[in-house]
């Protein structure tokens, strides 16, 4: 259970932090959010409608929170018994990226890591 959720924490880290950091530099450098296919990646969701505009600095947070998301796919990787409990504790900062951007797939990954995540918490691995 334990390697499963690490790789939900490193899927999760790299899958939003790599493009992330691109659209974070995109942002910065041309002033607008970059489009994937059409689709802006990191703009014009729940954040903008709450009165929270993209910013340089609100992805780059998003950047950091996927950064500590790799810190604890690793850390549970290696059995660290912290690691738990720091995927715990980040859980509500990346609810709170993951909804403000309109990111479907954060929350069911993150529901899945979370899921097993009490599971060895209770259960043990």
């Amino acid at each position: 259970m334990t390697k499963a959720a690490a790789v939900c924490s490193l899927v999760l880290g790299l899958g939003f932090g790599l493009p992330g950091s691109y659209g974070a530099w995109h942002y910065a450098r041309h002033g607008q959010v970059w489009t994937f296919f059409g689709f802006p990646t990191y703009g014009d969701g729940p954040f903008d409608r709450w009165g929270i505009p993209t910013s340089t600095a609100l992805l780059l947070g998003f950047v950091a929170v996927c950064a500590a998301e790799i810190v604890v796919g690793v850390l549970l990787w290696r059995g660290a018994m912290i690691a738990p409990w720091l995927a715990l504790a980040l859980l509500p900062l990346e609810l709170v990226f993951w909804t403000g951007f309109g990111l479907p797939f954060g929350p069911l990954l993150g529901l899945a890591r979370t899921g097993l995540v009490v599971a060895i918490l209770v259960l043990g691995d």
